[in-house]
């Protein structure tokens, strides 16, 4: 058993994917965090084999053999993704004051611990930094010769926070009227396309039409004018994509990203400004898949009709 090499505690959400769970069970165990921290949901009544699955899941995290207080947050009725993570997440933060999340298919490169871990640090008492994410939709551009730039993206496939952050954390978005009827997304995002597609997707989780918890997150960052840092190089990967998943089940161009090293020591940007160019492309892309997505659910409910 060696000593521990990351003083950062990592929070690690799983359900019923223990193939998945087991690799990234195995990132984690390369970094040996002091604390792990491990959330899961309970099965489905309607779905047989599901409860041996959730089992096997939660077996994967008896391998720590490592210096390591492991905490357990198990749900045994099955929560939804909406309600399971969102109040793992209270849990987390009310245990620990910053903490690295990683959910069973965000497969992270053994540099994004302490990419995560020296931001933390540096940005501790910098309220205008909300998150820090592993991940970059950027496909190769590159504006700068920093580690990292400040986005209004909080990609949460790999990612870290504060305590003092996820305190204007709503998974109700309780103030989304307000902001709706005031047009202050105009204010934030300008772009009047990108106005529309964020105030659809923020409508369709207020009113439960999607069971998620993380447009919520993005929300409340945005309220409080919150920035993200996104590194310069992709660190995690989703290789969850698939029938099986919960939201990513298509198969598209941020499914099973490759993962580069960051280097180190890292080169903080001069200035803590967003990068405006890099959120447009994020967000072309992001507009893109979700408009590919509607053709073809369209499509297979017209074949399906026809058939």
């Amino acid at each position: 058993m060696s000593e521990h090499s990351l003083d950062t505690p990592v929070a690690l959400f799983i359900f019923n994917r223990p193939h998945l769970t087991q690799k990234v069970f195995n990132a984690i165990r390369q970094a040996k965090p002091s604390r792990l921290l491990v959330i899961a949901d309970g099965p489905r009544s309607d779905r047989v084999s599901e409860a041996e699955l959730c089992i096997q899941s939660r077996a994967v995290i008896e391998q720590v053999d490592w210096q390591c207080q492991i905490l357990t947050n198990f749900s045994e009725t099955n929560m939804g993704c909406k309600r399971r993570i969102s109040s793992g997440l209270n849990w987390v933060f009310d245990t620990v004051e910053e903490a690295i999340i990683l959910e069973d298919d965000c497969l992270p490169h053994p540099t994004f611990f302490p990419f995560c871990e020296a931001l933390l640090n540096y940005y501790r008492d910098d309220t205008r930094i909300m998150v820090i994410s592993g991940g970059n939709f950027q496909f190769g551009h590159k504006r700068t010769n920093d580690s990292y730039y400040f986005s209004r993206y909080n990609h949460c496939w790999g990612w870290a926070s504060w305590r003092r952050a996820w305190r204007y954390y709503d998974v109700d978005m309780s103030l989304w009227s307000t902001v709706k009827q005031g047009s202050w997304l105009h204010d934030l995002l300008g772009d009047d396309r990108t106005v529309q597609y964020w105030t659809e997707m923020l409508e369709a989780v207020s009113c439960n039409r999607i069971d998620t918890w993380d447009y919520q997150w993005t929300f409340a960052c945005w309220i409080q004018h919150g920035l993200s840092i996104l590194p310069n190089v992709n660190l995690v990967s989703n290789i969850g994509f698939g029938t099986n998943a919960t939201h990513t089940t298509e198969i598209n161009q941020f499914s099973n990203l490759v993962t580069a090293a960051m280097q180190f020591p890292l080169k903080h940007p001069a200035f803590v400004i967003q990068d405006v160019k890099a959120d447009n492309l994020t967000h072309q892309r992001i507009d893109r898949e979700n408009r590919l997505a509607k053709l073809n659910a369209a499509i297979k409910h017209t074949i399906k009709r026809l058939a």
